[in-house]
């Protein structure tokens, strides 16, 4: 039988033939596996010259037996390649799809946009040390946003050491950026954040984005027009109006809260026109000491920052009532305001497409 083993694999006609000749040969009670095991019964001299025959014939037919596999498979291949056709005129399967969460959606439509603007997108870590989350950005050891009230820390895992939080904002990340990159800098920083809050515009998980731009000469009207530009762009609208009020930030002097205007249409807000004033982002001149705590000088570069709410804009948007639905996971409401996965925002076609 080994003598006509090789010829007999070489002319099986299909791999379930195949495999029954592997079998035949080398499995458990195969001809071959007899002839190894028939060595344990042969003196030192008979075992010496019959080894190496009867391994160089099982090698023989393992070598023959993965050729064949290989040119059955491919002939198979082949032979499906020229059988088989898709009717691309067919419909459409009209099965439900999944969904794009306005959160994301947004957050590519505001990348978009500051991508025309030249803003690059940077990232950083959820889990802050208080030093980049507070202490760079001009927050003494007394301020009020340190509170446990406000902020969410995370135990040490070392004794002695400094409990870390889940980042209050995005602005980590604007410290982080300018270590790496110096000046001049011009990035978005969209991420989540985390504050001890909890009601239908307020939630302890929520999205941000911030600006930061660092150059030298930078004014408060470079900032206006950035805002001014980035809603007209987002609310698709030239009608939006923005006004600028004084306000606190510790890390920007001056600092600005920026309202929008809206008008009443159907009994509802809607974004444009100037009856009436919503505040949708704070901003401000970024303050000396936060570029001095980055290795710049703060005498050579100025820069402006500025921080929104990305869940905010998307209620603000498409007509979203209660910030919590975001998170609630049901399908029922993200089948209504999700977005399909080929609504890809362009600033030709519309951010909003």
């Amino acid at each position: 039988m080994a003598d006509d083993l090789i010829p007999r694999i070489h002319a099986a006609p299909d791999l379930a033939a195949l495999d029954q000749l592997r079998v035949a040969a080398l499995g458990k009670s195969g001809s071959i596996t007899a002839l190894l095991k028939s060595l344990g019964g042969m003196d030192a001299d008979a075992r010496a010259a019959e080894a190496p025959k009867i391994h160089a014939l099982r090698e023989a037919v393992a070598s023959a037996i993965a050729t064949r596999k290989q040119a059955l498979e491919s002939a198979e291949l082949e032979r499906r390649l020229a059988t088989e056709r898709l009717d691309l005129s067919l419909p459409a399967d009209d099965r439900p799809m999944g969904s794009v969460h306005p959160v994301s959606q947004v957050m590519d439509e505001l990348a978009e946009i500051f991508a025309d603007l030249g803003f690059a997108v940077a990232e950083g870590p959820e889990i802050e040390d208080q030093w980049h989350n507070f202490t760079a950005l001009n927050m003494p050891e007394t301020h009020p946003a340190r509170a446990m009230h406000d902020t969410f820390y995370v135990n040490p895992r070392i004794a002695g050491e400094e409990p870390r939080v889940l980042r209050t904002h995005t602005s980590p990340v604007q410290i982080r950026a300018m270590q790496a990159f110096g000046a001049p800098l011009r990035i978005i920083a969209p991420g989540r954040v985390y504050r001890s809050d909890s009601d239908a515009t307020h939630t302890p998980m929520f999205h941000q984005i911030e600006g930061l731009v660092i150059d030298r000469a930078i004014t408060m009207g470079h900032l206006k027009w950035t805002l001014e530009t980035f809603l007209k762009a987002f609310f698709e609208r030239d009608d939006v109006a923005i006004r600028m009020r004084p306000s606190y930030f510790p890390f920007t002097e001056p600092s600005a809260e920026v309202d929008i205007g809206y008008s009443h249409e159907k009994g509802r807000r809607v974004v444009g026109g100037s009856e009436g004033w919503m505040e949708v982002l704070g901003s401000g001149m970024v303050h000396p000491r936060v570029i001095a705590a980055c290795g710049l000088d703060p005498d050579e570069w100025q820069g402006f920052a500025f921080g929104t709410g990305v869940d905010r804009l998307a209620m603000l948007k498409y007509g979203m009532d209660d910030l919590r639905a975001f998170f609630d996971g049901d399908l029922r409401w993200l089948k209504h305001y999700g977005f399909r996965f080929l609504d890809v925002p362009t600033l030709s076609a519309g951010v909003g497409a």
